[in-house]
């Protein structure tokens, strides 16, 4: 197990700097003048494009240009974002527990649900509970986010004000950034417990029901409909038939041979999913004005913002690339024979 992971770990750098590569070979379509954005800390040192372009070599060859943004990445320099008026490094600590705090309540949830739903939907295949698994689970693959969470914001706020939109309410958010509370980890729920105060904590979760609803309806879908395809895959192997031979009772045969095996390809898919969750839900974080990373990016690309657009690229592409580390290595403890 300790092999597998270290080739795993072997690999992991080499991924990232063909990503870095691919990334900043996409920016060379931009002009040097375009480009010098990406090493500027301050917006004032933009006064001055031919000392920048001089300074890091934006007129040289491609590998020497590279090298230079390598270096600066590295440091943690990726430039000035102006649409959050912050470096790109101050933005994406600003804007990703926001996203972070979403998905982990997101993910928790349409996990617990696609798993057992799947799982009650393939046992019982044909029969009510099946039609009921997947006339949910297709409706909620049909239905686009921006529908769903439209819908769940009428309802719960405009007809009924019991969860309402952003991130925390006035009173709350008052409390917040003020001397009294201390900010430990950016998730404004775990950072409300740490301070002790329970009203906060209860406040911010509030606001995370409607955008959890949202994000869970529409992957929780897909991932019943994987869950259940891979079940009764599974459930016609010979070794299951052994089992029940055996004499073992349903639910270990269910929970221990054929659950497990059939956890495969939803590894997989659920891995892609808390990627993009982690890398932002942009239609969700807009729709419920949460300012989370997702929407930082979405209005840096649409106002041009090179170093915002490529910082939140690099950022996703890495946490993209640690999802399938993490993915690899849920395969070699659910099947061990992924380890040789």
């Amino acid at each position: 197990m300790t092999a597998f992971i270290a080739r795993r770990l072997v690999l992991l750098p080499i991924v990232v700097i063909g990503t870095t590569l691919l990334i900043f070979a996409l920016t060379q379509l931009l002009s040097p003048a375009m480009r010098a954005s990406l090493f500027v800390q301050d917006p004032n040192q933009m006064r001055d494009l031919e000392a920048i372009i001089r300074k890091y070599g934006l007129d040289r060859p491609f590998y020497v240009q590279y090298w230079e943004w390598l270096k600066n990445v590295v440091r943690g320099d990726l430039g000035y974002s102006f649409v959050a008026r912050q470096t790109v490094a101050e933005a994406i600590r600003s804007f990703f527990p926001t996203t972070l705090e979403l998905s982990l309540f997101s993910f928790g949830l349409l996990l617990m649900v696609g798993i057992w739903l799947g799982t009650l939907s393939a046992v019982h295949k044909d029969r009510w509970i099946d039609h009921l698994s997947r006339t949910v689970s297709i409706v909620g693959t049909g239905l686009p986010t921006f529908v769903w969470g439209l819908v769940l914001l009428l309802l719960f706020y405009g007809m009924h004000p019991w969860f309402p939109p952003g991130r925390l309410s006035l009173e709350a958010y008052l409390y917040v950034t003020s001397d009294r509370f201390r900010s430990y980890t950016g998730l404004l729920t775990l950072d409300a417990l740490l301070n002790g105060q329970l009203w906060i904590f209860w406040d911010a979760l509030r606001h995370l029901v409607l955008p959890v609803l949202t994000l869970s309806y529409f992957t929780a879908a897909v991932l019943v409909r994987v869950m259940r395809s891979a079940m009764l895959e599974t459930l016609r192997q010979d070794y299951v038939r052994t089992a029940r031979a055996k004499g073992l009772p349903e639910p270990v045969v269910i929970r221990r041979h054929a659950r497990r095996n059939a956890l495969i390809p939803v590894i997989t898919l659920a891995s892609l999913i808390l990627a993009g969750l982690l890398t932002g839900a942009v239609i969700t974080e807009t729709i419920y004005d949460l300012p989370g990373i997702g929407r930082w990016g979405a209005q840096a690309a649409q106002q041009l913002d090179i170093p915002g657009v490529a910082g939140f690229a690099l950022f996703s592409a890495v946490l993209v690339v640690l999802g399938n580390l993490a993915a690899d290595i849920l395969y070699a403890f659910v099947d061990p024979r992924i380890r040789y």
